[in-house]
């Protein structure tokens, strides 16, 4: 039986296939509104298109090597990404990736989880359009032993006894699992265990004895450049392409009836082949000149998603409550997607985020900064915090000391009065101070402040009872 989902697809897109062939050979479209609607499309299509390349990227190997694994297989990633990583914008250097790609369509897959103690760990999973429709871990399913599934959306049937189901919305799923880590060596040795016992089986293969395949590899597969620029080096033809072929088992969610009827215009139409050269010149040239225009359009969220309330900045720090689950906000979520794909819900974590001291300014490691926290106003979370420098294209920076983050881990050295100065420039601040010292590049740089499990009452971010410091620059 089909979805609704499925069902309102095909409604719309009879109607606006009939709709297509009427307006755009008769010329009722405006250049300006076709302009328009293809920028649209091209932001709704942005997380499905850059989740494909992702899976493309992270699935392209025989066997699991760390960082990437075939699909079904778990990457375990032993130890905190480097500078040299360019799979995921905005990695994390705080816990131990565990990942997996998931293909739902023929039947669910059973994940088994082990005792993780006293360990923080969660384990979110994202539909192809970015929404995380679970998130098991310390703070929601806790920390014994569990096992669950993910089912697709057409999926019905029954699950073995004591099996937790979670339905995604598409066929394309990833679990994008994160361990907590000191980064010790002993440390390490006791979450690599942890990982190993996270495991996964089709459920036709549950309590059975199952060897997964050996993967395959596609040489055409670009797997050096960065996904984000591999998909904004698309031309609009070839990215509305792939789009309309993932739609097929991807299906949009009811609430996009909308839009749809804009990418009928446009003749994208789930379910249907899309071809750029048997469209209405006007189309085809509206479709041709949409990527760079909404590639702005995205990137600009950033201060106008502040305009529309979705986002707050204060004293430089930009960052939202309104990730994980997007609704019809395709912006806010083209633009999560573009800075850091594979983000949490708010309750699992918050990101402020920083390019300069305001609006007009931008930091540089031709500089010195100061971030300094008062007595007791380190940042308020139940996990772990962490600062972490970024390069202008949100990639690790190499420095002498092979750290990327400054947080709770780090022994940090206090003040006479209790407060914490941390300092953020290129070159060492001298022997005493660099156990609080967070190197930077020569040029352009941006900050990230992680807060994983964020209280929820006083101080807390999510209330506003708590800011974050402004980083201010000093000449010392």
């Amino acid at each position: 039986m089909a979805s609704a989902a499925a069902i309102l697809v095909l409604v719309v897109g009879m109607l606006t296939a009939c709709g297509t062939r009427d307006s755009t050979k008769s010329g009722e479209q405006s250049a300006a509104e076709l302009a328009a609607a293809a920028v649209d499309a091209y932001t709704y299509a942005y997380p499905l298109v850059t989740m494909e390349y992702t899976r493309r990227a992270l699935t392209n190997v025989a066997s699991p090597d760390g960082s990437r694994a075939p699909q079904g297989q778990f990457a375990r990633k032993r130890e905190y990404p480097d500078a040299g990583f360019r799979a995921v914008t905005a990695p994390n250097a705080d816990t131990l990736y565990t990942t997996a790609w998931f293909d739902v369509a023929k039947e669910p897959w059973i994940v088994s989880v082990p005792d993780m103690g006293d360990r923080y760990y969660l384990l979110p999973m994202l539909d192809g359009w970015t929404n995380v429709f679970a998130s098991p871990g310390s703070r929601t399913t806790g920390t014994k032993a569990q096992t669950f599934a993910i089912t697709g959306p057409g999926w019905k049937g029954s699950l073995p006894a004591g099996v937790t189901e979670y339905k995604s919305a598409t066929d394309m799923v990833w679990l994008l699992g994160r361990l907590y880590c000191t980064g010790t060596p002993e440390d390490y040795a006791a979450v690599h265990a942890l990982q190993d016992q996270i495991t996964a089986v089709p459920l036709s293969s549950y309590g059975k004895p199952y060897t997964p395949a050996p993967g395959t590899v596609d040489p055409s597969i670009d797997m050096k450049t960065a996904v984000r620029d591999q998909v904004n080096a698309l031309d609009g033809a070839s990215y509305f392409k792939l789009f309309a072929d993932l739609l097929a088992t991807n299906p949009p969610s009811p609430d996009d009836a909308p839009i749809l009827a804009q990418l009928g215009k446009l003749g994208i139409v789930p379910g249907q082949d899309f071809n750029a050269a048997k469209l209405d010149p006007a189309v085809t040239e509206a479709i041709a000149d949409a990527p760079k225009p909404a590639q702005s359009r995205i990137m600009a969220w950033a201060k106008d998603g502040v305009s529309a309330g979705d986002n707050s900045y204060r004293d430089g720090w930009l960052f939202t409550t309104k990730t994980g689950r997007y609704g019809t906000n395709y912006r806010q979520r083209a633009y999560i997607t573009a800075i850091g794909l594979g983000a949490n819900l708010p309750q699992d974590a918050i990101y402020p985020a920083s390019q300069g001291q305001s609006p007009t300014q931008t930091y540089s490691g031709a500089n010195k900064y100061v971030m300094h926290f008062d007595k007791g106003q380190m940042p308020p979370v139940k996990a772990f915090w962490s600062l972490t420098m970024y390069d202008a294209d949100y990639f690790f920076v190499a420095n002498p000391l092979n750290r990327y983050t400054l947080s709770q881990r780090n022994p940090l050295k206090e003040n006479a009065d209790g407060s914490v100065d941390l300092y953020i420039q290129a070159d060492s601040p001298g022997a005493d101070k660099e156990s609080n010292w967070l190197p930077a590049p020569k040029d352009r740089f941006i900050l990230m402040l992680r807060m994983y499990w964020p209280t929820e009452n006083p101080p807390s971010l999510l209330d506003g009872s708590w800011k974050v410091p402004a980083v201010e620059q000093t000449s010392a």
